[in-house]
């Protein structure tokens, strides 16, 4: 058969029909790859190429979304999985809630369920659509878009606020910077605000140390250029998230390598090319510059927030408990789906403050009530209890590439701002990433 594709013979470990239609899986991972590149420039497209449409590209990519999962569901791709049967009922019991105990508003209600109804979904057709070398394709793409990336942080570092590259959403003149250290604004890059510019270079650094742990097609050379940018990136961006983050990432390295130690050697071969790499930097007074910069507000904000305890417990894994317990005359349904995003605080009040919660797991828990909230905590628990678990055991096999995809993905995933679309849209794709990745041919 000419347009048919033959799973089987291409050894992928999927839950795909025996036989699918090429052209339309070919659609398909074109979708999602149209996904990725506007999830990485769609604040380029609200800051500089079409600034009065900013407030229409924020959910640029739900259409692509709800395209793939079109067809996907047209050509029976979307498997019934448990995961988004469960948070679609929780979701839809949500919609009623909030249409009757809630806020009311039926556009704040829809804005808030696209996070599950649309997003959450896709996040199992990638893993459905994609194998294990669509994922090392990615992996290298996102190698390249580092090298540029990195020239306009430094640009954005060294720019005022008021210059071109600098501009905000809509074009903005007063900057998209955030206040950092010695005069200095932490840079967005092409996103709309620093937060992203950070996911980004974390999803960059899984991807750098794995290449470097694990042997693959990509040139030495390319992969010794992305580690110097990423280290650029992090003393430019004045980011402590990406710095845990990239720690975080060294550690599931180090796990990794603990079960494989054939790639021991690999992880040596990167740590001397890491410390060659910041050494010849920290000479570069482009880079030193920076240096200085995320020193010093390291060192003040880890004295003001109680050092590392401070920084890294609270910031990542504290006040998601406290979330839950903070939430004063909370109504048993909640205040309504998408009055904790920026967007339907917009619409409600005019202010895009937060009215419920900054923390994922209390803005859940503040829209939708205590059930149905902690619900929607139990399922992306349960997600990533069984990511982690599957990725550990491919280890044993010689794929780290999902282990080390989760090292990003994992927080993400349980307590990433999904509220924000830029932060829903790393947490979705990484996810369906590392199903994609557990999808490995055996050729």
């Amino acid at each position: 058969m000419k347009n048919t594709l033959n799973i089987e013979s291409k050894s992928q470990a999927t839950d795909l029909p025996h036989s699918i239609d090429e052209n339309v899986l070919a659609r398909i991972k074109q979708g999602i790859w149209l996904y990725f590149i506007l999830l990485v420039f769609e604040g380029a497209l609200r800051k500089w190429v079409l600034p009065s449409m900013s407030n229409p590209l924020l959910i640029v990519r739900d259409p692509v979304a709800i395209w793939i999962l079109f067809l996907a569901w047209k050509h029976s791709l979307i498997k019934e999985y448990s995961y988004i049967m469960l948070m679609s009922l929780v979701t839809f019991i949500a919609i009623v809630t909030s249409l009757l105990f809630g806020h009311q508003n039926i556009a704040v209600v829809l804005y808030g369920a696209r996070i599950t109804l649309i997003h959450f979904p896709l996040l199992f057709v990638i893993g459905q659509v994609f194998n294990h070398n669509d994922v090392i394709k990615i992996g290298k793409t996102t190698l390249w878009i580092a090298l540029p990336m990195v020239v306009l942080l430094g640009i954005q570092f060294y720019s005022p606020q008021y210059a071109w590259v600098n501009r905000g959403i809509g074009g903005n003149m007063e900057g998209a910077g955030f206040s950092g250290a010695m005069g200095y604004f932490r840079p967005p890059g092409t996103f709309s605000f620093t937060s992203g510019n950070s996911l980004f270079w974390g999803f960059v650094s899984t991807f750098v140390v794995f290449f470097w742990i694990q042997e693959t097609s990509v040139k030495r050379w390319l992969l010794l250029l992305a580690s110097a940018a990423l280290f650029g990136a992090m003393s430019f961006s004045i980011s402590r998230t990406l710095f845990f983050q990239i720690c975080v990432t060294a550690v599931f390295a180090l796990v990794a390598t603990s079960q494989n130690p054939k790639i021991f050697g690999r992880l040596f071969i990167a740590i001397v090319g890491v410390c060659l790499v910041l050494i010849i930097m920290s000479q570069i007074s482009i880079f030193s510059t920076g240096i200085e910069a995320f020193t010093e507000r390291f060192t003040n904000a880890n004295e003001s927030e109680g050092g590392v305890k401070g920084v890294f417990l609270d910031r990542f894994l504290g006040g998601m408990l406290g979330a839950l317990s903070g939430q004063v005359n909370l109504p048993f349904w909640g205040y309504g789906l998408g009055m904790g995003t920026n967007a339907g605080a917009k619409i409600l009040t005019g202010s895009t403050d937060f009215l419920i919660s900054e923390g994922e797991w209390g803005r859940l828990v503040g829209e939708s009530g205590a059930l149905l909230g902690i619900s929607m905590i139990i399922i992306r628990l349960t997600l990533c209890f069984d990511l982690l678990r599957k990725s550990f055991q491919n280890i044993k096999i010689k794929n780290s590439l999902p282990f080390m995809l989760l090292s990003f993905g994992l927080l993400n995933i349980l307590q990433g701002q999904w509220a924000q679309p830029t932060s829903l849209g790393f947490s979705v794709l990484t996810g369906g990433l590392i199903l994609a990745s557990l999808n490995k041919e055996t050729t």
